[in-house]
C-alpha cells in the first residue's frame, strides 16, 4: 500500500512556481514563507554540542537526567508548571511528535482527532497516518456529545494566525475533554513570543485546575534558540501519558542524539540568548507589519508568534503571485485550512537586511 496516497499534497511543493518568480527579482528573493531561523545558534549551545561530541554509546530515549531537570526548570519558569510530578520527554523536534502522536496513543479507525479550523497541516497528517478521522473546529458546541473524540489539538499562540486563546477557553476545552476521556495536546512552540498579549500554557494551574490528567504540552527550541537544524523539542504533562509515549518510543528507536540533548540543556538554561532573539523578532515584526498595512493589507490576530496573518481581500494565491512579483515569497493561507483562503502567512524569520528590503519593495510597489 502507498501510505503517501492517503495524505494531502506536500504543501511547499505547490509554492515552487511562485518561488521561481520571486527568485528572479534583481535584488534577490526575500523568503518569508517557511519560518526557518536565520540567526546564529547561541554560543553556549554550540559549545555544549562540541563538548558532548564524543558520544559512542546509545543515548537515553527518556533523556539524560540533566536534560529532564532542565526541561522541568524551564516549564516551571515559562509555563507555570510547578508540579512535583510532571512527565517530560525529549523529541526529535516537534513535528515528528505531532505527526506521530495519534498513532503513539493507539488511535485508529473510528476515533476522531479535533484540530483548529486554520492550523499547522501536520495535525491532520498525524490523524490520517493513524487512520483516524479529523474534525476542524474551535467551538465545543459544534462538537456536540462527540464521544468518539479521543484527541484535541489546541495551538496557542497559533500557527499561522498568531491568535492567542484566552485562559477561559482553554479551561473549557480541558473540562470538556476530561468529561469524555479525551487527551488534550497543546502545541505551545511559540509560547514565549507574545507581543500584544501574554499566552498561557495548558500546564498552568490556572487552566488545568492543578491536575495534569489527560494533558500534553508540545514545545520546540527551533525558534526560541535557533535550533531548527538540531531537531530539538520535548513534550511535558501527564506522567502516565508521557510514560506511555516513552514505552512505545523505546521500541521504535525514536531517540534524540546525546550531543543534541546536551545542547538542549544549554539552550533551556540560556535565557539571555532567548531574550536577545526575541528582541530581534520584535523589531522585524514592527517593520513588516507597518509596511504591509501601508501597502493596503489587513493584519488579523498576529498578537503572538513568528508570523503575520495578512489579507488583501482576495484569493490567497493571487496575493502570493502579487508579492512574488516584488521578489517576496509568502505562504498561502489555503495551506492551513479552507477558511484561510483569503490570507497569507508572512514569516518574521529573515535577516534585518532582507526584512528592510521587503518593506522597501512594499512601499514602492
Amino acid at each position: 500500500m502507498r501510505v503517501s496516497a492517503t495524505l494531502p499534497d506536500f504543501p511547499w511543493d505547490l509554492l515552487e512556481p511562485a518561488k521561481s518568480v520571486a527568485a528572479g527579482h534583481p535584488d534577490g528573493i526575500v523568503d518569508l514563507s517557511v519560518g526557518t531561523p536565520v540567526d546564529p545558534v547561541p554560543a553556549s549551545v554550540q559549545e555544549a554540542l562540541r563538548a558532548a561530541a564524543d558520544a559512542p554509546g546509545y543515548p537515553l530515549t527518556a533523556g539524560t537526567p540533566a536534560l529532564r531537570s532542565a526541561i522541568r526548570r524551564w516549564v516551571a519558569r515559562a509555563c507555570g508548571a510547578t508540579f512535583e510530578e510532571i512527565g517530560v520527554l525529549p523529541t526529535i523536534g516537534s513535528k515528528e511528535l505531532v505527526a506521530g502522536l495519534p498513532a503513539l496513543l493507539g488511535l485508529g479507525s473510528g476515533d476522531v482527532v479535533v484540530i483548529p479550523p486554520v492550523c499547522y497541516p501536520t495535525y491532520e497528517v498525524g490523524a490520517r497516518l493513524a487512520g483516524a478521522r479529523v474534525m476542524r473546529s474551535d467551538s465545543l458546541l459544534s462538537l456536540g456529545p462527540a464521544t468518539d473524540v479521543k484527541l484535541i489539538w489546541v495551538n496557542s499562540p497559533g500557527n499561522p494566525t498568531g491568535r492567542v486563546l484566552p485562559e477561559a477557553h482553554l479551561r473549557k476545552v480541558v473540562d470538556w475533554a476530561r468529561e469524555r476521556g479525551a487527551v488534550v495536546a497543546s502545541d505551545e512552540c511559540y509560547l514565549t513570543l507574545g507581543w500584544e498579549v501574554e499566552p498561557t500554557s495548558i500546564l498552568s494551574p490556572s487552566v488545568n485546575g492543578g491536575s495534569l490528567d489527560g494533558l500534553l504540552a508540545v514545545h520546540s527550541l527551533s525558534k526560541r534558540s535557533n535550533l531548527a537544524g538540531y531537531r530539538a523539542g520535548f513534550v511535558a504533562g501527564d506522567p502516565a501519558l508521557v510514560g506511555e509515549l516513552l514505552a512505545v518510543r523505546k521500541h521504535a528507536g525514536m531517540i534524540v542524539p546525546d550531543p543534541v540533548q546536551a545542547a538542549m540543556v544549554a539552550a533551556l538554561d540560556d535565557e539571555a540568548s532567548a531574550t536577545e532573539q526575541r528582541t530581534r523578532y520584535a523589531a522585524r515584526r514592527g517593520v513588516l507589519r507597518d509596511a504591509l498595512e501601508k501597502a493596503g493589507f489587513t493584519v488579523s490576530h498576529s498578537e503572538a508568534g513568528l508570523y503575520l496573518w495578512a489579507s488583501r481581500d482576495e484569493d490567497c494565491w493571487s496575493t502570493v503571485e502579487h508579492l512574488a512579483g516584488l521578489g517576496i515569497l509568502v505562504a498561502p493561507g489555503a495551506f492551513y485550512g479552507p477558511t484561510g483562503e483569503q490570507h497569507v502567512r508572512v514569516a518574521l524569520t529573515a535577516t534585518d537586511e532582507r526584512i528592510a528590503a521587503a518593506a522597501q519593495r512594499l512601499a514602492t510597489a
